[in-house]
């Protein structure tokens, strides 16, 4: 392995050993995935669930939320916050894969490389790399490494990205640098890393098992293990 490849993947290995294995959720279909990710955005994960339980008891399928009232949409979505925008980004997103594929699935991505995969659900107003990925990981098992603000944060300080390095470019650099069968479990490591210890504000070093590796410890003089 390359110097930078070892290094994220001993990251990697110290996060996994640190946080234990990941018990995630079965995976949702690419098309939940979406509508859920697009809740998802500036909410907590508990209102984008509600939202998204009560998008789907109110309209029963995706075809009917697709066909549905904006304003209908929006009442649904409301617990989630940013209704006005997300309803009409949900509706139009499923109006646009059905009249590119006949069709309300995104199953057929699986047959496509990554990079044109991302390409094509990008092209939907409101869906950025990192729900790309999000989709492609999560609900399709492909090998997309989807970025947030946790993982950016996170990533940079400890050195993994080079300094002021743009989310959409490091999840192309944290996939080259991590084995693809690590993306889902260090994802989501990353993430809890960025809730629990290296927070925005007063990042807990101490309480770090990276401390030692991490540029932002050694710039701080935090102690190292």
């Amino acid at each position: 392995m390359k110097p930078e490849t070892q290094n994220a993947f001993e990251i990697y290995t110290r996060l996994h050993n640190f946080f234990g294995p990941v018990n995630w959720r079965p995976p949702l279909s690419a098309v939940d995935e979406l509508v859920s990710t697009i809740l998802s955005q500036s909410t907590t994960d508990l209102n984008r669930d509600r939202a998204f339980d009560r998008l789907k008891a109110r309209f029963g399928t995706w075809e009917a939320v697709r066909d549905g009232d904006v304003a209908d949409i929006e009442a649904a979505v409301r617990v989630a916050g940013l209704g006005r925008q997300k309803a009409p980004r949900i509706k139009a997103a499923l109006q646009f894969i059905t009249e590119e594929r006949g069709e309300l699935t995104l199953d057929f991505l699986r047959d496509m490389p990554v990079a044109d995969a991302r390409a094509w659900l990008t092209q939907m107003k409101g869906v950025g790399i990192k729900t790309a990925s999000i989709i492609l990981l999560f609900a399709l098992g492909m090998p997309a490494f989807p970025v947030d603000t946790h993982v950016h944060r996170t990533t940079g300080r400890i050195g993994l990205i080079p300094p002021k390095t743009s989310a959409e470019k490091a999840h192309h650099i944290l996939e080259a640098a991590l084995p693809p069968e690590t993306y889902l479990e260090g994802h989501l490591h990353f993430i809890q890393l960025g809730r629990e210890i290296c927070r925005a504000r007063k990042p807990n070093c101490s309480a770090c098992p990276l401390r030692d590796v991490c540029q932002f410890a050694q710039t701080n003089a935090v102690g190292t293990m």
